[in-house]
């Protein structure tokens, strides 16, 4: 019978795929560049803004460097893109930056990198989000005051798409990531068009107002107006979020991977680059105006005035005799910079379920969901963003100060990363060719470093008021990941069977069913146990959930030598409890008056908190043998150490007890009835003790 939840959950997510559709899945170029570069290609909605927001402290006089620091942040784009393309074909696993800087730097370093990830998707979310609502408020002011509520309700719809599996969520944003790109390119090559060939002029609606500085900085010079200029090129740098995504999700691309995703990277790069400076160049044409406070900075504009953004601006100013324009880009704009927020949703599961491989994260994020997407990694991907947007009051401005440092950060390890791998490749490599190719390539990688190093010191100089909340997050995602290693690795040696011929299982008759997922002592000692059973025949079973798990198992099952049968049960859509069930159901059906007794190995934790590090399938499988008639389901515990170390609960007193260490109460006067009584319960008492032993 099905769970009432099930057709709520089909009509949500859709039906469950079997695993051997994985391959269907993966996605081509067309797909892929939205899916994995919406966030690269949104972000030059809002970075052009921030250069322009921070030169706006010295007044009207610093505006005209905003051209200046765009060029920079381009080629530095540039550079971080030809050194990831170096990353692809180095690295085609997916675990992009993370894999990267473990191989060559050590695992310390790899966490600090995932670390860093982790913090910039949760961060990619809510400052797209919160960047494409306050696009949308810009053009509907009828929204203006319920932002926070707007960005939850988006990011909770973005969830549920995501959880429907990468290859249905890639075509849906597919459409409104080339519609931006059409209409920020069809706006900047109108704009040209009106400027050199119709010679008119295009206001924005700020350009009549006076910027005035903040009082203390409107005579800037020497090194403040040198810090201020590094400050707006570090918040410009916001452009490059996103790149990295593309090396992270290399597995889900069609073959050939590495190149496919190359091309991918080269596609994004040219096309953000154009829209980056074109905006950056109307921007200055228009004449538009940002302040960081609107009603003291901008004199002229009135009291009232609620600040539009400068994409909005331009795209108003560009399209004046032509609204449906201006209408198309704001909303493709605001569409875009919400759904740039998909390619964190396709990167952090990704990074979580490789970091739960490693036992860095708990399990549960390794397993794919009913569509072969990785559904808890997307689940706590958007609880973490909710609780980003709620904090910040969906403030964009604010959540993008927190923004930079965790992409730079990976952006510095990967390429140092990278020039270790080359310079290692070429001490054992003697091919003329290939030499040049990998000094080639290392002579980019070390160009992408110092670019991204730059930008790094940059940053943590000029935003560090700022930065430190993000610096404190990807501390407490390090620590937290090496506990939960060390939880892992107790377990494991407490668990591993050590190779003595004493703990070989011995062939027997005994008729049972035991559970085996891997042999360790769990699955050893319900072996032996299942022998007193005194049954016709003993049989192990195991579920194909992962392949690779399940040929290591039968590996090691045939190199101990137990002549235990060990069958192995398929489970195409990776579900551990159905394949069981059917199985003793045909048994029941096959031999309806024989009882079929199932023994599930499993361990016992003593903190609450470790319950959480790992998953209930054989509570979940127990509670369902019970309601099957004709099943005795049987636990074979095995306490852990740290359940032996939990202190004992205070018992409930209930009258007549005693407790260890106490003086027992003085002997009351027993009438004949309650002696005989007594004796009778001993004597009882002392046969069961017997048959017991």
């Amino acid at each position: 019978m099905p769970m009432p939840t099930d057709l709520p959950k089909r009509l949500l997510i859709g039906r469950a795929l079997r695993s051997d559709k994985l391959g269907e899945t993966l996605l081509p170029k067309r797909i892929a560049l939205p899916v994995f570069a919406s966030d690269a290609l949104s972000s030059v909605a809002y970075a052009p803004e921030e250069i322009l927001l921070t030169l706006s402290i010295a007044g009207v006089s610093a505006i005209h460097f905003s051209w200046q620091i765009g060029v920079v942040v381009a080629v530095v784009m540039l550079a971080v893109v030809a050194s990831y393309r170096q990353n692809v074909h180095a690295y085609p696993s997916g675990g992009g930056d993370y894999e990267v800087a473990t191989v060559n730097h050590g695992p310390a370093a790899g966490l600090v990198v995932a670390a860093a990830l982790m913090v910039d998707y949760v961060l990619t979310v809510a400052v797209s989000t919160t960047s494409g609502v306050a696009n949308v408020v810009s053009a509907v002011p009828a929204l203006r005051g319920h932002e926070m509520i707007v960005s939850v309700v988006v990011v909770v719809l973005l969830m549920g798409m995501n959880l429907r599996g990468v290859r249905e969520s890639g075509s849906a944003f597919a459409v409104p990531t080339y519609a931006f790109m059409a209409g920020v390119i069809g706006m900047v090559g109108y704009g040209v068009f009106r400027h050199f060939v119709l010679g008119q002029s295009m206001p924005a609606e700020s350009s009549g107002f006076h910027l005035a500085a903040i009082p203390g900085n409107d005579s800037l010079s020497g090194f403040a107006l040198v810090f201020l200029l590094l400050k707006s090129f570090s918040s410009g740098c916001a452009a490059l979020t996103g790149v990295e995504a593309i090396s992270n999700g290399v597995p889900a691309f069609r073959k050939p991977k590495s190149r496919n995703a190359a091309t991918t990277l080269l596609l994004m790069a040219s096309i953000a680059v154009v829209m980056f400076m074109g905006i950056i160049w109307l921007a200055r044409l228009t004449g538009v105006q940002m302040a960081e406070n609107p009603a003291e900075q901008l004199v002229g504009s009135g009291p009232g005035y609620h600040q539009k953004t400068a994409l909005a601006q331009i795209s108003e100013a560009v399209f004046n005799n032509f609204t449906p324009g201006f209408y198309f880009v704001a909303a493709v704009t605001g569409l875009i910079l919400v759904l740039a927020a998909n390619t964190a949703f396709n990167g952090f599961p990704v990074l979580g379920s490789i970091l739960a491989q490693d036992r860095y994260l708990p399990r549960q994020l390794h397993t794919r969901g009913d569509r072969l997407a990785f559904s808890n990694g997307i689940i706590l991907l958007a609880i973490a963003a909710i609780l980003l947007i709620i904090a910040f009051n969906a403030d964009p401005t604010r959540l993008i100060q927190l923004y930079i440092v965790g992409v730079f950060v990976s952006f510095n390890m990967s390429q140092s990363g990278m020039i270790r791998h080359w310079t290692r490749l070429l001490r054992t490599e003697t091919d003329p060719a290939t030499r040049r190719h990998m000094q080639r390539s290392r002579a980019i990688n070390g160009f992408g470093l110092v670019m991204t190093m730059a930008v790094l010191i940059v940053v943590l100089v000029t935003k560090i008021g700022h930065a430190w909340i993000a610096i404190a997050a990807m501390a407490v995602l390090f620590v937290m990941m090496k506990g939960i290693r060390r939880h892992y690795d107790r377990v494991s040696a407490e668990l591993t069977a050590a190779e003595e011929p004493d703990d070989v299982v011995l062939p027997t008759r005994v008729h049972a069913i035991v559970l085996v997922s891997k042999l360790h002592k769990p699955a050893l000692r319900a072996l032996a146990y299942a022998r007193l059973a005194h049954a016709d025949t003993l049989e192990a079973i195991t579920v194909n959930v992962d392949p690779a798990d399940t040929t290591a198992l039968r590996r090691e099952w045939d190199e101990r030598g137990i002549e235990v049968p060990l069958k192995v049960l398929d489970s195409p859509y990776r579900e551990i409890t159905g394949p069981v069930l059917d199985y003793v159901k045909n048994l029941r059906r096959s031999s309806p008056r024989d009882v079929v007794a199932v023994y599930i190995p499993e361990y016992v934790v003593g903190h609450w908190y470790e319950h959480l590090l790992h998953n209930q399938s054989a509570l979940r499988l127990k509670g369902r043998l019970l309601f099957k008639p004709g099943v005795m389901v049987t636990s074979v515990p095995w306490q852990l150490e740290s359940s032996e170390r939990r202190k004992p609960q205070k018992a409930w007193s209930a009258p007549g007890s005693v407790r260890r260490g106490e003086p027992r109460a003085p002997k009351a006067v027993k009438s004949k009835d309650s002696v005989r009584a007594g004796a009778s319960t001993g004597a009882t008492s002392d046969r069961s003790k017997d048959s017991s032993q």
